[in-house]
């Protein structure tokens, strides 16, 4: 086999495929619903004390929904409801301006992302307002980082992956979506800004579970500069 040969082999094996890419944003999907769900719990655990009865109403019906959007196979009674309790589209629709509502879009947005309805995810997500979580509010942004991935629309995703990662710097959320934001820089063959973001996980954030693995993507970065 001749050298180029060689050559062209090796930097095949170190570009991330597509499929590689695809595998590591599911593997944050499951992850950022699984957030979201840990989350509102708390989160409903402490508002319910004090809503208004219509937004009490809402947050009882919610309930269900969590519970359906955490079984693969129920994914759409969550969207939908099951005839006895709402589904997450309705909630937002019947009860728009709650804090339920408001929940309830970011729950879409994550399960539309899971379907590959990209479009209805971003409508759920847009209709998502911040409210002031340093862990919710940069999932849902990411969220939308996740759909453009998914759409090979790379400059959109890298944007949103920023604006996520700078929301509120935190361990849980930051390294997650540089890690991501890595990803799509090299997708784009933007191997510079690729180690400056994976070095960056390894350095501001030691501890998290994506500073353990990054010494991989960074000496796969580092055989294209």
């Amino acid at each position: 086999m001749s050298k180029n040969q060689n050559q062209n082999n090796a930097g095949q094996a170190n570009k991330p495929s597509q499929g590689s890419t695809f595998q590591d944003n599911q593997k944050s999907i499951t992850f950022i619903v699984g957030g979201i769900f840990v989350l509102i719990i708390l989160y409903f655990g402490y508002q319910k004390l004090y809503l208004q009865p219509r937004a009490e109403k809402a947050a009882n019906e919610i309930f269900k929904a969590e519970e359906y959007a955490t079984i693969d196979s129920l994914q759409n009674r969550a969207i939908e409801g099951d005839g006895s309790f709402l589904g997450f589209k309705e909630i937002a629709d019947e009860y728009s301006n709650t804090k339920s509502a408001n929940i309830a879009n970011a729950y879409l947005g994550g399960l539309y992302l899971r379907q590959g309805k990209y479009n209805e995810a971003i409508d759920a997500l847009e209709n998502y307002s911040s409210t002031g979580s340093t862990i919710l509010d940069p999932l849902v942004i990411g969220l939308k980082g996740d759909v453009y991935s998914e759409l090979k629309d790379y400059k959109k995703a890298a944007g949103f992956y920023k604006e996520a990662a700078n929301k509120s710097a935190n361990s849980y959320t930051t390294p997650l979506f540089l890690k991501k934001l890595g990803l799509v820089y090299e997708a784009q063959n933007e191997y510079k800004q690729a180690e400056e973001t994976y070095k960056k996980i390894k350095s501001d954030f030691p501890e998290s579970q994506e500073a353990a693995m990054i010494d991989g993507p960074i000496g796969r970065i580092q055989a294209h500069l």
